[in-house]
């Protein structure tokens, strides 16, 4: 089960979403912000019933209902960063990264979209 993230210092995510807006995001901003942005999601949906995965950053699991202790859970979520990052600034709906194919879904309960912009405000 992925642990529980903690959130990140709300002056380090300002900075760090000001120079994605900006084009000069580094790794560490997206790192940063991909793993700020999760905890925010898991605070806000607790569970274990359904994983969402960004990968290489981050794991976390959400969402009331059943909770599993071993190998894949019964609903996964998988995205990259920048399809994260734009689902949960609000700069992408839930419904258009499903259709395009940047979300993939499966399992009851994967659907997202009422978790989802966590802004206003992330933090």
């Amino acid at each position: 089960m992925p642990a529980r993230l903690r959130e990140a210092d709300p002056a380090a995510v300002s900075s760090a979403r000001a120079r994605l807006g900006a084009g000069d995001a580094t790794p560490d901003d997206v790192r940063l912000l991909v793993k700020h942005a999760m905890a925010v999601l898991q605070r806000r949906a607790p569970g274990g019933a359904v994983e969402v995965r960004v990968p290489p950053y981050s794991a976390v699991q959400v969402i009331g209902g059943t909770t599993h202790k071993r190998g894949t859970p019964p609903a996964v979520v998988e995205m990259d960063a920048d399809t994260w990052l734009a689902l949960a600034f609000g700069d992408l709906a839930w419904s258009d990264a499903v259709s395009t194919g940047r979300v993939v879904a499966s399992g009851e309960r994967s659907d997202l979209s009422e978790h989802l912009p966590l802004v206003p405000p992330l933090v």
